[in-house]
């Protein structure tokens, strides 16, 4: 059996389903929900029909764009791969909106039986659809549900938490998702999955901000500018090698982000009510802040804000760019000095 299952590249690994499947499923995710949410709100600000009717078509493929993602990261033979779309429109439609976590858990368990059958049989091209589709389509049907409502419940409860306790939660959830983004998973992934907005996604968009910026400031001395837009609006995971071999490097921008997430939530009020992916993409692409700003053109349009003021763009540049990376900067200072972050321990291979 185990011979068998290597030859079908079926391998049952924490890393293949924790960490490349779910950044794969953040990508599938970009390329359909967010890019679509994107280019609605320019045409709706623009006025112009044509883009809102692109984005929408986008935004209307989530579900097979995310399955897609994931049998790559799979290696999915072609047939396993293409069928998955079906799969992916079946679970993030019958998940609500825990649907990512659904599409997650429903097409790794349709993917690999679709590989365990593919090319067994002389009538391949019928028996692997009929395998992947059916498997992925059944499980959706009882299972995507539940597990979506679990999803969404677990979120609702950060959610509700944050509401109740912001000072707190705001340390929490912005400490966490922070860390998250820079680990080799996907932060993104984790928030769309639970549907994380509102204040707590506020907070998520603190902390990732906070890794992201800080990082890139911080070790400005040694990448240059290069390092600051690589880190800046890429991701601070580049320095994950770095992190491994010299842990205290990470110390100043998770303490800046354990500073920002609660001034976030209690001073900025700053949420995150556009799509939950968002609230943990932070400044890749500037998509948290785009996130952000299209939560407040939903909040408008839905008569639950009369305008944008003021304190909400001080909030979300402060937030953003500004206190990430002054912060991290100056509680990198006495950790030079003392000799815990040396001289080129933040230097990336550039």
């Amino acid at each position: 059996m185990n011979e068998f299952l290597k030859r079908k590249n079926v391998v049952f690994s924490a890393k293949r389903y924790g960490i490349d499947c779910l950044g794969a499923m953040a990508q599938g995710l970009f390329a359909s929900l967010l890019i679509g949410t994107i280019i609605s709100t320019l045409g709706e600000q623009l006025g112009i029909e044509v883009l809102v009717m692109i984005g929408s078509y986008a935004k209307s493929a989530t579900g097979a764009a995310m399955a897609v993602s994931i049998g790559y990261a799979l290696q999915c033979p072609p047939l396993v791969l293409f069928s998955l779309a079906a799969v992916g429109m079946a679970a993030n439609q019958l998940g609500g909106a825990g649907g990512p976590l659904a599409v997650l858990f429903v097409t790794i368990v349709a993917a690999e039986l679709g590989k365990i059958v593919s090319k067994e049989t002389k009538i391949d091209i019928l028996v692997t659809p009929l395998v992947t589709i059916g498997a992925g389509a059944g499980l959706s049907i009882w299972l995507a549900p539940g597990i979506g409502k679990v999803a969404s419940s677990i979120g609702t409860a950060i959610m509700w938490a944050t509401e109740l306790q912001p000072f707190f939660m705001g340390i929490l959830v912005s400490v966490i998702v922070g860390i998250a983004l820079t680990l080799p998973i996907s932060s993104a992934a984790i928030c769309a999955a639970l549907s994380l907005t509102g204040l707590a996604g506020g907070a998520a968009v603190a902390g990732c901000c906070a890794q992201m910026v800080g990082f890139a400031v911080m070790s400005f001395r040694e990448n240059k500018w290069g390092g600051l837009v690589a880190q800046g609006i890429g991701t601070s995971m580049l320095q994950m090698g770095n992190i491994v071999k010299n842990p205290k490097i990470w110390i100043p921008p998770t303490l800046a982000s354990a500073i920002t997430g609660p001034l976030a939530t209690c001073l900025f009020k700053l949420e995150m009510n556009g799509a939950a992916i968002s609230s943990g993409m932070g400044t890749c692409g500037l998509v948290g802040q785009i996130g952000v700003y299209t939560g407040w053109l939903s909040d408008i349009s839905a008569g639950l804000k009369t305008g944008i003021t003021g304190m909400d763009w001080a909030g979300l540049i402060l937030i953003s760019f500004v206190l990430p990376a002054v912060l991290t900067w100056l509680i990198s200072i006495p950790l030079r000095k003392i000799g815990w972050i040396g001289e080129d321990d933040l230097k990336l291979d550039l």
